[in-house]
């Protein structure tokens, strides 16, 4: 086997099918008015609000000289609040606005809606997501990541 060859790497289809999944999302994020970053960290904030910048980062892998521009962003369109904590100024807690509160609602159909366009059914998805999780893990060296 010629290790070489294109065909021959797992780098390239994960690759491919991180873009492919991104764009698949891009329209149904246009609506919302969010990328798909902007989507993970208000994935994260819908699930549990009220974290510290460092939590987040944490889960979606993010450093924070990528994550705290994205952050403004949110906090720019009125969807989150960024707090300094008084006894440790470098501690920053995000927070939900009201109307970042009420963009759940029209989220909510985005997981089944992505589903669809893939042509996976639940347990093909299920299955696949608990590999990639797995080989995220090995790489991180984590328990768990999300």
């Amino acid at each position: 086997m010629n290790k070489l060859l294109l065909d021959n790497q797992l780098c390239f289809p994960l690759y491919a099918l991180s873009r492919q999944v991104t764009a698949l999302y891009r329209p149904l994020l246009e609506k919302l008015e969010l990328t798909y970053p902007q989507y993970l960290v208000m994935l994260l904030l819908w699930e549990t609000d009220n974290r510290f910048v460092g939590e987040i980062g944490e889960h979606l892998l993010l450093d924070s000289g990528t994550l705290t521009p994205l952050l403004k962003r949110l906090e720019q369109k009125q969807l989150i609040t960024r707090t300094r904590n008084p006894a440790d100024e470098r501690q920053v807690t995000i927070q939900l606005t009201e109307a970042g509160q009420t963009l759940k609602n029209q989220a909510v159909d985005i997981p089944a809606q992505l589903q669809e366009s893939m042509s996976l059914d639940d347990q093909q998805t299920v299955n696949l997501r608990v590999q990639l999780m797995t080989l995220l893990n090995q790489l991180t060296k984590t328990e768990t990541i999300i």
